[in-house]
């Protein structure tokens, strides 16, 4: 029995339309300081990424997603799981429930070849990447920057690499996770993008904020 569900690249086809970042008015309107010597953080919106959302049971998702990408679930709550040259990763969202990023353009692909493998089982797949975004801050004041940010304990007895979690973040709800040794990640909702961007310009100033910016436009 094939499946019945519709699948769609929502995708744009950038040649037809210009696609833009969720921070595109941010960086127009609030400011854009750049990275200088005395700078002891550095945000950058990793734009243009596919999120994809995977629902169903543990076993019958992992054996799809090592399959197909080579990754496995996190083997532990408020995890993730990053493939070693950092383009893929697997964070667990709760119970059945896992957060899927891929490269820019993947997702459809991935989203196809998950669903083959997976063949009947009980599961669930959305892509939500037009809806969020990632903004990254690297540096040796990112946890002070968090601190301010956050009642989430953040220190690295409690927040170590290749921990993920949903939490508060100054008025919103974020993804804030700890990929490697030298970056955080924080997931936002594309329409409270701009909203965290100035918070993090502001509580970063007194360590020198400067941004790493990317092109507006997908390539």
């Amino acid at each position: 029995m094939s499946n019945p569900v519709n699948v769609y690249d929502a995708r744009a086809d950038h040649a037809v339309v210009a696609a833009e970042s969720p921070l595109a008015y941010s960086y127009a309107s609030g400011g854009t300081p750049a990275p200088a010597r005395h700078s002891r953080v550095v945000m950058a919106e990793r734009a243009f990424l596919g999120h994809l959302i995977l629902r169903g049971g543990a076993i019958v998702i992992d054996e799809a997603l090592r399959e197909v990408l080579g990754l496995s679930l996190p083997g532990r709550p408020n995890t993730l799981t990053v493939a070693d040259d950092g383009r893929y990763s697997v964070q667990w969202l709760s119970p059945d429930e896992w957060l899927l990023i891929v490269p820019g353009g993947e997702e459809f692909a991935v989203e196809g070849k998950l669903r083959q493998a997976l063949g009947e089982s009980h599961f669930a797949i959305v892509s939500v990447g037009g809806g969020q975004t990632v903004i990254e801050l690297s540096g040796e004041a990112a946890r002070d920057v968090l601190m301010k940010s956050t009642a989430y304990d953040v220190h690295p007895h409690a927040f170590p690499v290749g921990k993920g979690v949903t939490t508060c973040f100054a008025k919103t709800n974020v993804i804030l996770r700890r990929p490697d040794e030298a970056r955080w990640e924080i997931i936002v909702r594309r329409s409270f993008a701009d909203y965290v961007y100035r918070w993090l310009l502001d509580a970063g100033e007194e360590y020198g904020i400067g941004v790493t910016r990317e092109s507006h436009h997908e390539a």
